[in-house]
């Protein structure tokens, strides 16, 4: 995705030059959402953008894969030889985290890219025994799908709750129960001692029958093909770009999975692993390469409202901002019916949502964070009342 849109926002943007986009997979570039949903339950064949790369100039080079970059030089290593550049865009995203122990044992899948999708889709259709390992966005989403094709699933998460890393206590609380309400089995506080072929071994001394395991316990930048380059990458392995999603070396630039970036907004640094994030940062890296030469050019930051959604277990769940500073929760509607809303607060202004089955509230809400807009907190707990209504 991010790849793609910074190569389109290019030649939108009025770059006349040559551009490249390289990829490793031998896929035409596609769009992930639909891998957890459509394709993995074999209602679409693939996700492919509708792009035409040679109309728009753009060669498109699939299954080269790229091993490093040398800045001083401006060449970027492949395993087909050197590629010059005078911008290199780095768009490699993000990679799975593996299961400890778990690599090399039949049956054991992650859920990534369209190859992963399409090994996964005849376990579904087997309606297998399905073990997932982790109770985060991917595993609820993969758990979901899975219920739909009839398979028996249960859930192991080592944490208390699921979407423990995500979101706090209170709120993660109140989505233990969709997961009995769809038929998959929840099982929290639970780690994984061993995996072994049709089989889950839980420290307590559990085996749960597995035809097949899918793990989600995470997904880091992957970035490790850029050691040694000199382009500075932060403690979680992100790229460490500036408010333009510069790197550190003069001529490159990162956008998706990959890069952090500084956040006025939020007062911290963030690295977000979302759809909207490769949307829209290819813009503002497109805007910057192609007036970069231009005399007092100064360009577009780099600082947006974070959205993403997720599907699961018969619930649209939207959040949008970054609610870690917050000193103030806001319920609007009743969290243990179909549709309902958090509004997290600093000093009275909003700066993130959550809404589960309540569209409207995100549209409205994303806005108003944008604006930095001060909430009445008893006029934005009352469901009935427009959230754009509840501005103090």
């Amino acid at each position: 995705m991010a790849g793609v849109q910074t190569a389109v926002a290019l030649r939108e943007q009025g770059w006349t030059g040559d551009i490249s986009l390289l990829g490793a997979e031998s896929h035409p570039p596609y769009d992930r959402p639909p891998l957890s949903k459509t394709v993995l339950l074999g209602k679409a064949d693939g996700s492919a953008f509708d792009v035409d790369f040679a109309a728009l100039g753009i060669d498109l080079e699939l299954g080269r894969r790229v091993s490093g970059v040398r800045p001083a030089e401006r060449l970027v290593q492949t395993d087909a030889g050197p590629v010059p550049y005078g911008h290199l865009v780095i768009a490699t995203g993000a990679e799975p985290i593996a299961l400890p122990g778990s690599e090399g044992v039949p049956g054991v899948h992650v859920l990534r890219t369209l190859d992963d999708a399409e090994r996964l889709r005849p376990v579904l259709a087997a309606q297998r025994d399905i073990v997932v390992v982790g109770a985060g966005w991917i595993g609820a989403e993969f758990a979901t799908a899975a219920r739909e094709a009839g398979c028996a699933v249960t859930v192991v998460e080592a944490a208390e709750r699921p979407l423990a890393g995500a979101l706090p206590a209170e709120v993660a609380a109140h989505m233990v129960g969709w997961y009995a309400d769809s038929g998959a089995v929840l099982r929290t506080g639970a780690r994984v001692s061993a995996v072994e072929h049709g089989v889950v071994l839980l420290d307590d001394g559990t085996r749960l029958p597995a035809g097949a395991v899918v793990v989600g316990i995470g997904a880091r930048p992957a970035t490790d093909w850029l050691l040694g380059s000199g382009i500075a990458l932060a403690p979680d392995r992100s790229i460490l770009a500036d408010d333009a999603l510069r790197a550190s070396v003069p001529g490159v630039y990162a956008v998706g999975d990959c890069v952090s970036f500084p956040s006025a907004r939020y007062g911290q640094r963030l690295l977000v692993h979302h759809w909207d994030n490769a949307l829209q940062g290819p813009r503002t890296v497109a805007a910057h390469i192609v007036g970069g030469e231009a005399a007092n050019f100064t360009g577009p930051v780099y600082d947006p409202v974070p959205y993403f959604w997720s599907e699961q277990f018969g619930r649209f769940v939207q959040y949008a901002g970054h609610h870690t500073a917050a000193d103030t929760l806001v319920w609007r509607g009743d969290p243990t019916s179909a549709a309902w809303t958090v509004c997290w607060l600093r000093e009275g202004v909003l700066i993130a949502l959550l809404a589960v089955g309540r569209p409207r509230d995100l549209t409205q809400g994303r806005k108003l964070i944008e604006r930095g807009a001060g909430l009445d907190t008893t006029r934005a707990a009352d469901p009935s009342i427009p959230l754009k209504s509840a501005v103090r």
